[in-house]
This record gives C-alpha cells, structure tokens and sequence, in this order.
C-alpha cells in the first residue's frame, strides 16, 4: 500500500512533515555533515548534478530545491527522514492516519494477510510515521516496506521486483493508492488493485475499483 493520500491525508505530509524538514535542512547538513548517515546522502545528492561539484552551500541548495519541487530523490527522502525521527522522537508532532486505516490493517492481519508498504518516502520515514501514530506503535503490523531505491513508483519494473522480493505472484498481490498512475503500473504486471479516492469525484473511466476508505472493499 501507499502512504500520502491512502493511509495518511496529504494535508500532513505537505503541511505538516515537509515544512519542518524545509525549515531544518540548512542547520542539519551544517552540524552533522560528517555523520555516518549523512556523508553519504550527501555524496549522492553531488552524485545526481552532473558536470558540477557541489560545494556545501550548493548541496544545500539543491536539496531546498528538491523539496520545493517535491522531488522523489532517495537522498532527500533519506535525510528527510532523519529529521522526522528528531521530530517525533522530541514530540514535535504525532503522525496522521485516516480513522479507517488502523482497524482494517489489524484485522487484515489477524486474518493472515501480509502487509507492505511502497512509498516514496524512505523506508526509515514510512517506519517513523507508523510508529508514532495516535494509536501507537503499528509497525509490528507490516512484513516490509519499500521506497524509491526498489524504482519509481510509476514504473511496472518496481512492481515486478517488489513480488519477487516478498515471494508472491504479482496476481496475489492487492495494491492500494491514491494516484492512477501507480495503480496502472501495478496492473500492468498482474496486480490488482483499488484506487483511494479520499476526496474529489470519482472518475467515470477508471480501470480500478474506487474507494472512498479501507472500510468499501474486501482484501
């Protein structure tokens, strides 16, 4: 399943989560530039400019950049996460959920079923968020997650691997999202899938069942 918009409203992660990684990035990259974790993002954020060596100050700005673009870049989303772990570790903020989402996923475990999570976010932010929700810690809840490093979310390559991965055949595997897009390359290798249309009209040419909550379909 996805994250933004199918487990969690958009609303937090745009107003919530991305502007306290914005306001931080500057003085973080500054202090822990040298930090196991972080040297290497870094080194990757130099890696993906082409013809040019970034300097502390460009990689900085690069990386504002990207968040202003909202750019899927695993660097970002990387580093992205390491300053929501501070944030919710200091009580900053508790994770959002739909009041749908925490019933169905416990009884979709209890009736068997494995759980993953695909999401552009890094694996260590789709951990965070499950971790802190209103409802406590839901990550025992989940078998895997993957993010961007698996391949774009867009991509049916990114589906086919995940299967392999989890060892199910893509036609065993329930996809739920928000955009058609993903839900089109996940069809494309077999997959079924569901479209979450939390708000908004419903399209008229859908090739995906639609849904307004995890509670108006059977998995």
């Amino acid at each position: 399943m996805d994250i933004e918009g199918t487990t969690t409203s958009l609303s937090f992660v745009k107003d919530v989560l991305f502007p306290y990684a914005r306001e931080r990035m500057e003085d973080f990259v500054k202090q822990h530039a040298e930090d196991p974790k972080v040297a290497p993002l870094l080194e990757e954020v130099r890696a993906a400019i082409p013809g040019e060596r970034l300097d502390q100050e460009g990689i900085i700005r690069q990386l504002l950049a990207w968040i202003d673009a909202d750019a899927k870049v695993s660097a970002l989303k990387s580093l992205q996460g390491l300053l929501w772990e501070a944030g919710y570790q200091q009580g900053d903020f508790t994770s959002h959920l739909y009041p749908d989402v925490e019933r169905n996923l416990r009884a979709w475990r209890e009736a068997g079923l494995k759980l993953y999570v695909f999401s552009s976010g890094s694996v260590q932010a789709q951990k965070l968020l499950f971790a802190h929700t209103p409802g406590g810690d839901l990550t025992p809840l989940f078998d895997g997650y993957f993010d961007t490093r698996t391949g774009p979310k867009r991509a049916p390559d990114s589906y086919r691997y995940i299967a392999e991965i989890i060892g199910f055949r893509p036609e065993e595997i329930l996809f739920l999202s928000d955009v058609e897009e993903e839900l089109d390359a996940a069809a494309k290798v077999g997959m079924q899938t569901v479209w979450l249309v939390r708000e908004g009209e419903l399209s008229p040419t859908a090739s995906h069942l639609q849904v307004r909550d995890f509670d108006s379909f059977a998995a």
